[in-house]
């Protein structure tokens, strides 16, 4: 009967483990997203206003 409970015990584990693993994989898209993405979005628009062109003297 032990073995049966322990068998239970480990389908949960592994259950509860799978459900980490998808909150960390979404978790670093997240950060990702919102890490990349604001940085990105930076350099677009200084390159639209010309930061990185090289003064004409």
């Amino acid at each position: 009967m032990k073995k049966k409970k322990s068998k239970k015990i480990q389908t949960k584990g592994n259950k509860k483990n799978q459900e980490l693993g998808q909150t960390k994989n979404s978790a670093k898209l997240v950060l990702f997203v919102f890490g990349i993405g604001p940085i990105i979005g930076i350099i677009i628009f200084l390159y639209s206003k010309g930061f990185f062109n090289s003064p004409n003297i």
